[in-house]
C-alpha cells in the first residue's frame, strides 16, 4: 500500500479545489449574464406586442378558417397597387394555401369610413365599395400568380360595411382597412 503524507495530501486537495473554484463563475460575470437575459426578455416581449399590433390574425371560424391582414401592411394609401412588402406577406398565404387547396377562398375587401380622395376619383374610384373590390381582385390575382387555383378564388368588396372598430379614432380605422382571406371548408 502507498503512503501518501498528510501534508503532500493535503496539499494536492487544496490545489483540486482552487482548480474547480477558478471554472466557476465571478459574481460580476453572473450578474452580467443576468443582466443580458434579462434584455434579451424584454426585447422578446417587445417584438411579441409588435407581432400582435400588425393586425396580422388567423381566425377559425365555424366551418372556416379567416386570414386578416391590415390594408396599410398590402397597399399604399389611396391605392389599391400591392407594395412589395404587401407582395410577400400575400406569398406567404399563398405558399400555404396553394399547396394543399382543396377548398374555395374567399377574399374579402374593407375600407374605413373616410371618403375617396380626388387622386382616386380622378382614376375611376368614387366609391370605399370600389376602392374595396379594387383590394380584393388585387390580392386575388396575387394569390393565382403565386399558384392558387384561380377555378377556386374569388374577391368581394364590402366598402366599410361590416367594421371591426369604431371609425372614431385613427387606430378604429385602421383596423376597419382590411384584407380577409377565407378558405372555406
Amino acid at each position: 500500500m502507498l503512503k501518501v503524507p498528510l501534508w503532500s495530501g493535503l496539499t494536492t486537495a487544496l490545489a483540486l479545489s482552487s482548480l474547480m473554484l477558478s471554472g466557476c463563475v465571478s459574481q460580476s460575470a453572473y450578474d452580467q449574464l443576468r443582466s443580458q437575459n434579462q434584455q434579451l426578455q424584454s426585447q422578446n416581449q417587445q417584438l411579441q406586442q409588435q407581432v400582435a399590433t400588425q393586425q396580422n390574425h388567423i381566425v377559425r371560424l365555424q366551418g372556416a378558417i379567416a386570414y386578416t391582414v391590415n390594408s396599410d401592411l398590402l397597399f399604399r394609401p389611396g391605392s389599391w397597387q400591392m407594395t412589395k412588402r404587401g407582395e410577400e406577406i400575400i406569398a406567404g398565404y399563398a405558399k400555404r394555401l396553394a399547396a394543399t387547396q382543396q377548398n374555395k377562398l374567399l377574399v374579402n375587401g374593407y375600407t374605413d369610413d373616410a371618403p375617396i380622395g380626388p387622386a382616386l376619383q380622378r382614376q375611376g374610384i368614387t366609391t370605399n365599395q370600389e376602392l374595396s373590390q379594387k383590394r380584393a381582385e388585387a390580392v386575388m390575382q396575387y394569390l393565382i400568380s403565386q399558384g392558387v387555383n384561380p377555378d377556386m378564388i374569388a374577391a368581394k368588396g364590402y366598402g366599410d360595411a361590416n367594421p371591426v372598430a369604431s371609425n372614431e379614432t385613427v387606430q378604429g380605422r385602421a383596423r376597419n382597412r382590411r384584407v380577409e382571406i377565407t378558405v372555406a371548408s
